[in-house]
């Protein structure tokens, strides 16, 4: 059998990709004030990265409800879907495929996006140690804890997921070629799984099948809306960040994933912790969801090429995404091919700001 690389083309979905290397999304927080808007810049970002297989976009928020860090993208106005065509224009006219990343925050946020109210979630439980990015009136960004949020009603989690089903249809009219909902890392969708941030007694709390409800229903309707082949999802059973560790979360994911089967999606993409000492994924999670899900995986966190080279090999992974090693190197799957060195990013020029630490970093000579 012929082993399988980095550099193998792939069929995900209806998107023929050139190479198996996928750009994560990864936030940076460049969009033009007021509005929340992408721009040239992004554009000129995106394009210089369109080598990648497959590019999945920073993440966007679905209405002004989802929002949870300051200057992050829109995708629910007309200047907003404006703004992306012109950057899927710009990836497009390089070869590059790319996909639009939706989130909704839920509880991780501040009153400050909200008119001065809570920010909404499965049940009114304060996340400890959860910050998120704010920009004052003073244009400096800071770190703030997260308060309290209020339970949503059951309306209004049916009005949540026909914002996601808007966003899709408005991502797919800004010409990109899929979407993927933002379901893990303390976000909206991973805080309906997991029983520590989901207390309802309703028919979205309670047992495994009603806390996947809400993923079930809200990719139920993504595929109605864009094609199942168009839609993937992105879900972190290992991360326990923003006051996350529940016990229950790894049999939920492969219960929710087994349910999402049916429907045909293009892929999961599985964020994996990247820290030193962090937990790996155990393979037999891997097998399993191999066993459960019969679409393509991504896998994304920390893999330098050995290791994306031997998931692949082992048939437990399709696509592997790499994050920070892309901003640094715009020309990352040139490099990966060729064994060149990795440039290093700036951090303190990771989120906001202009040019400098964004598209300013040069392909490899």
């Amino acid at each position: 059998m012929t082993r399988t690389t980095l550099f193998d083309p792939l069929q995900l979905g209806t998107t023929a990709l050139r190479n198996r290397v996928v750009m994560a999304p990864m936030t940076r927080a460049r969009t033009t004030q007021p509005g929340d808007i992408p721009n040239d810049l992004m554009a000129e970002y995106y394009a210089q990265r369109a080598s990648a297989g497959l590019i999945v976009t920073e993440a966007t928020q679905i209405s002004p409800q989802g929002k949870g860090y300051s200057f992050t993208p829109g995708i629910f106005s007309a200047d907003q879907v404006a703004g992306w065509r012109a950057v899927t224009d710009r990836i497009h006219a390089v070869g590059g495929k790319v996909f639009l990343q939706l989130w909704h925050v839920g509880r991780v946020s501040h009153s400050v996006f909200h008119h001065g109210q809570p920010p909404v979630a499965p049940s009114a439980i304060q996340p400890k140690e959860t910050q998120v990015w704010i920009v004052g009136e003073d244009g400096v960004g800071r770190m703030v804890d997260c308060p309290t949020p209020r339970a949503l009603t059951a309306a209004e989690i049916t009005a949540i997921i026909a914002d996601f089903r808007k966003g899709a249809a408005n991502a797919i009219a800004a010409g990109f070629d899929g979407v993927e909902v933002h379901g893990g890392n303390g976000y909206l969708v991973d805080q309906f799984l997991r029983g520590v941030s989901n207390q309802r007694t309703d028919q979205y709390g309670g047992s495994r099948d009603n806390r996947t409800r809400f993923l079930v229903e809200l990719m139920t309707a993504l595929a109605e809306e864009v094609g199942a082949d168009k839609v993937g999802v992105r879900l972190a059973p290992y991360i326990t960040f923003k006051d996350m560790a529940d016990p229950d979360i790894v049999p939920t994911i492969l219960h929710a994933a087994e349910k999402l089967d049916p429907l045909g999606l293009a892929y999961i993409h599985l964020s994996e912790a990247d820290w030193d000492d962090a937990p790996s994924i155990p393979d037999d999670f891997r097998h399993e969801l191999r066993r459960v899900f019969h679409g393509k995986i991504i896998v994304a966190g920390g893999y330098d090429k050995a290791r994306a080279e031997a998931i692949l090999a082992s048939g437990l992974a399709d696509l592997v995404a790499f994050g920070r090693p892309f901003v640094a190197n715009p020309d990352l799957p040139q490099r990966l091919a060729r064994d060149l060195p990795l440039a290093q990013p700036d951090g303190a020029s990771l989120f906001g700001g202009n040019h400098e630490g964004y598209t300013d970093y040069p392909a490899h000579a």
